[in-house]
């Protein structure tokens, strides 16, 4: 099955997270074959780090926590919080398919949270699409948002991804592919 998990910095932690990079990329290497898509976030100017989110496949939610909980910036205090959802890869693939590359400050994580649980809404099919897929409960019956990796020509065409209607939050954030470059990933 696959998650999302999307830990938030803690204000201010840039430095501790700057410093534990080794240590986190090492961390992350071991799942690098489950990997769906990874990489950090950063504010709107796309200076300042406010988050790290992983995309990947696991046993049941019991591994999903235990990779959030175990990660060495968590460990450290580095994060804030840690969002752990079950994901429904609609696109069927990871982001190292996406046509466009990996390179560009043109790319975006866009989540759009609650209401109440209900009808999905549709996300439109776009080839600027890196990744999406719904935000489920850890049985996977119940849906709780949506997540949308994408390039877009700013903020605001990011948001307009996800129908700001269906949602009681829509949260984006700059995102820039993430990990280490291997040949398979380019």
């Amino acid at each position: 099955m696959d998650f999302l998990v999307y830990h938030r910095d803690r204000p201010g932690s840039g430095d501790l997270r700057r410093a534990l990079v080794e240590e986190h990329w090492s961390y992350m290497d071991g799942f690098a074959e489950t990997m769906i898509a990874r990489g950090p976030t950063f504010d709107a100017t796309g200076e300042v780090l406010t988050g790290s989110v992983h995309v990947l496949g696991l046993a049941d939610p019991a591994a999903a926590w235990r990779f959030a909980f175990e990660e060495p910036s968590y460990q450290a205090g580095a994060y804030r919080d840690v969002l752990v959802r079950r994901f429904r890869n609609d696109l069927g693939r990871t982001m190292w398919d996406f046509a466009g590359g990996r390179d560009g400050d043109d790319r975006y994580l866009v989540l759009g949270l609650g209401p109440e649980p209900g009808p999905e809404p549709v996300v439109p099919d776009s080839e600027d699409l890196i990744g999406c897929g719904a935000l489920l409960s850890d049985d996977g019956q119940t849906w709780l948002g949506t997540a949308v990796l994408v390039r877009a020509a700013g903020l605001d065409a990011a948001r307009e991804v996800l129908a700001a209607h269906r949602y009681d939050a829509v949260e984006v954030h700059r995102w820039h592919f993430g990990g280490r470059r291997t040949e398979d990933q380019g």
